[in-house]
């Protein structure tokens, strides 16, 4: 089964969830940056297997953390990170996306289960209005305290510029 998805193959990856869905299955999502795989993000993807449902991981293009985090990043390519994630063993699939936020493929995916960090709350995120409505379930996991990759990235910046690797 293919399990990595760029931004043209989305309707390949619906037909995929839909035969999904009449196997019972219920189709859970998140999405991110996911630059630098950390603990924060691993304790998320647990989380998120733990729904049982077909798990599906939209990540960011290039270009659009570019856009959402500056000059810089992607630390890592699509690609990379992708795959990274597949080997966690924890996803079913990664979709890419090239929009700043999921709305459109949210849309198209329709999830049962949508799962955001801890740093955001039901009104901040995309696509849990339109999940609601379907009856679904919107989920917050919690932040793991001191696991971040702008923090990561500051730090290991930091220590360049003083010598101190």
């Amino acid at each position: 089964m293919k399990n990595y998805y760029s931004s043209t193959e989305w309707k390949a990856l619906k037909s995929l969830i839909d035969n999904e869905k009449g196997k019972g299955k219920e189709l859970v999502f998140t999405n991110g940056c996911f630059d630098i795989l950390h603990p924060g993000h691993l304790a998320l993807l647990d989380f998120a297997k733990k729904q049982k449902g077909f798990f599906i991981l939209g990540l960011n293009s290039d270009d659009s953390v570019r856009r959402l985090k500056g000059a810089g990043r992607p630390i890592n390519t699509a690609k990379i990170r992708g795959q990274n994630l597949l080997d966690t063993g924890l996803i079913d699939a990664v979709v890419v996306y090239e929009e700043d936020t999921p709305q459109e493929i949210t849309d198209i995916l329709e999830p049962s289960v949508l799962i955001k960090g801890g740093d955001y709350h039901f009104e901040t995120i995309v696509g849990a209005p339109e999940v609601k409505s379907r009856g679904g379930k919107v989920l917050v996991f919690p932040t793991v305290p001191g696991h971040s990759t702008t923090k990561i990235i500051e730090s290991e910046s930091k220590k360049i510029e003083t010598n101190q690797l």
